[in-house]
């Protein structure tokens, strides 16, 4: 079949309906589940949004291989894989691929990126990427002549102005839903994100704009963790009041306090940004750690995690660094950031001293090897990257047992602090961002914020403090950014940009 070769037009055809069948099946659920109209507009709708893809791509594919068939096939093979690996993701864990999933993709290291790897994962590659992927190299395409070309590009675009204006009356609900019909339609979901990711990075990039200088008021030895959770959502936390003892340690201890709270954005990069930053802003305002450092305050960050913001301080220690002092089956887990902490506080020549921790416990889909095995508390556990395939409880199981490790890191945490008989010691617990556990048929996070299920938003805030010198506000919600003005707050430091309503401590 096709031996001779096949005509261009014919085979843009071709290509652009396995593209429409294979890729798209999410734009109709999506289309089904949250178009409200009459059944018959809704079936229309649909009718037309598949035609209207259809179109689209056979429009681009056209004069891609028009231009270069070596350079059209080639992208043509690279779609159709990516594609095939962005279906995957979007059916099993639902996701929808816009600016934030892409950053997401790209601040993934390896050992994440390969725990995701699964049968059902090499399944979608090859039948949905490499199979199309022979037929796109091994066809032969006959090109046309420039008149039929044109003919062809003029007839096209006819007819999506046509389908778009007979489809007036949906454009109000076609637009409400851009972002999520534009995050699932191939390839251009990747295509166009990608961009829009760089170019937001690029601003990124640019010099931090610097806060107004800062004065120590007072020379008293104090020193604030700030531990940084990694998708903890506070629904699973007893001292929330989930109905499973998920926090056995951290209730019996004293001065703990917990207030409720929302993240500022789905994904890790942007909501460590926010637990850093004096106010939500687009700008690249100088963060918490440069501020201080910058100020002459002792910062020292510790991280087993990535997606971090540009630290800009002398002491920052990946859990690699802290490998060679540390002792037991927990230096392979998020312990490893407890490493001689106490010794690097007490070998500090300044009284005012921020560490921070960047912890990964609670990241998916392998919640299972987030913590030791004498942590495996809640069982039968999940122990598949394909978390549709797990039952519920399986599922919650094995990330209740991320939050006992969590309780216990913390507990252990607090009992160190404790030692520091000097210091004046305050800890916090707040997380980047919530989780999803199958709700409503989603899975990890990464949702754009403005759809994104309260288990992606609601996180816990946690605070613990070594003596009762300072009284806390009692009843308060509030946001990532209470933690930069409630720093300065108990290091005492005197700032032009010190917003007291912001600080979660009373005058």
């Amino acid at each position: 079949m096709f031996k001779k070769g096949i005509k261009l037009s014919s085979f843009i055809l071709i290509i652009s309906t396995i593209n429409l069948l294979l890729y798209h099946l999410p734009v109709y659920r999506f289309t089904l589940e949250n178009y409200h109209g009459k059944n018959l507009d809704k079936i229309l709708l649909i009718l037309s949004l598949a035609v209207l893809i259809l179109a689209l791509n056979a429009f681009i594919f056209y004069l891609a291989l028009f231009i270069s068939r070596f350079i059209g096939k080639f992208f043509l093979v690279l779609f159709t894989n990516i594609s095939a690996i962005a279906i995957y993701f979007i059916n099993t864990y639902n996701v929808i691929i816009d600016k934030t999933m892409i950053g997401n993709i790209l601040n993934t290291n390896f050992d994440e990126s390969t725990s995701f790897l699964s049968f059902g994962f090499v399944l979608y590659l090859i039948l949905m990427g490499i199979v199309p992927s022979v037929f796109i190299i091994k066809i032969k395409i006959i090109k046309e002549g420039y008149k039929k070309t044109l003919k062809h590009i003029f007839l096209t675009l006819l007819f999506i102005i046509g389908l778009a204006y007979i489809n007036s009356s949906n454009w109000l609900w076609i637009d409400k839903n851009s972002k999520a019909l534009g995050g699932l339609a191939m390839p251009w979901s990747y295509v166009v994100n990608l961009n829009r990711f760089y170019y937001h990075k690029s601003l990124e990039n640019q010099e931090q704009i610097l806060l107004p200088d800062a004065t120590l008021k007072d020379d008293e030895k104090s020193v604030v963790v700030l531990v940084i959770g990694e998708s903890a959502r506070s629904k699973n936390f007893s001292l929330y009041g989930y109905k499973k003892n998920t926090n056995p340690l951290l209730s019996k201890i004293n001065n703990v306090y917990i207030y409720k709270a929302n993240s500022c954005a789905t994904y890790t990069t942007a909501g460590v940004k926010c637990i850093l930053e004096h106010e939500n802003s687009s700008r690249l305002n100088e963060i918490l750690p440069n501020y201080l450092f910058r100020n002459d305050v002792e910062v020292i960050w510790r991280t087993n995690n990535w997606g971090e913001p540009n630290i800009k301080i002398k002491n920052y220690q990946k859990a690699g660094d802290l490998e060679k002092k540390c002792q037991g089956s927990g230096c392979d887990y998020d312990e490893i950031l407890l490493t001689n902490l106490k010794e690097q506080i007490q070998s500090s020549k300044k009284n005012k001293i921020l560490l921070v921790l960047h912890t990964s416990t609670s990241h998916g889909p392998t919640y299972y090897k987030k913590y030791p095995p004498k942590f495996n508390k809640f069982t039968p556990v999940c122990k598949s990257v394909e978390l549709g395939k797990c039952t519920q409880e399986e599922l919650i199981n094995a990330y209740n047992n991320t939050i006992v490790y969590t309780d216990y890191i913390l507990a252990t945490l607090i009992e160190k602090l404790k030692q520091l008989d000097e210091y004046n010691s305050l800890m916090f617990y707040v997380s980047d961002h919530g989780e999803s556990l199958g709700e409503k048929n989603l899975y990890m996070h990464g949702i754009p914020k403005s759809i994104a299920p309260k288990e992606q938003l609601d996180i816990p805030f946690i605070v613990w403090q070594s003596n009762n010198s300072r009284k806390l506000k009692k009843n308060e919600f509030l946001l990532q950014h209470n933690v930069f003005h409630s720093v300065l707050d108990f290091l005492a430091i005197e700032s032009p940009i010190y917003d007291k309503n912001m600080s979660i401590f009373k005058e």
